[in-house]
């Protein structure tokens, strides 16, 4: 239901969130949760335009947190980099349709609204506490 940028966003925001230090570099990123660099440096760039992430160019740059983790929630992240889309309108374009959604299109629409309600309700901080033998989402 979410996109492989949304995942990789999640992946990068909880790697910096449980890392303890000020900053990583988007190469440090990278190879902690496994995603390729050149795909991880934009994903980065558009959590910075999002607010999400700070980014500080230079010999001590790097990337940081601009939120308590505890107070961010998933679908911020999420919403920053490719928000989750609804539909709207019949996805067959049928024109008996148009916004009058049919029961499937309505049930479908229905699970990406109880989804969305998740990663809202859900911080990096809840996926940071919550009991597991599995680091979240990277390698430290």
């Amino acid at each position: 239901m979410i996109s492989q940028t949304s995942e990789y966003a999640l992946r990068a925001v909880v790697c910096l969130a449980q890392s303890g230090e000020p900053s990583k570099t988007s190469n440090e990123i990278a190879k902690l949760t496994k995603v390729p660099e050149h795909y991880l440096s934009k994903v980065l760039m558009a959590l910075a335009k999002g607010g999400i992430v700070h980014s500080q160019r230079g010999i001590r740059g790097g990337f940081s947190l601009a939120h308590d983790p505890n107070s961010l929630p998933l679908l911020d992240v999420i919403n920053a980099v490719d928000p989750i889309k609804h539909i709207d309108s019949c996805p067959l374009k049928l024109e008996q349709h148009g916004t009058n959604l049919c029961p499937l299109h309505k049930r479908i629409n229905q699970s990406i609204t109880l989804i969305e309600d998740l990663f809202r309700d859900s911080t990096v901080g809840t996926i940071l506490k919550e009991p597991s033998t599995s680091i979240p989402l990277c390698e430290l």
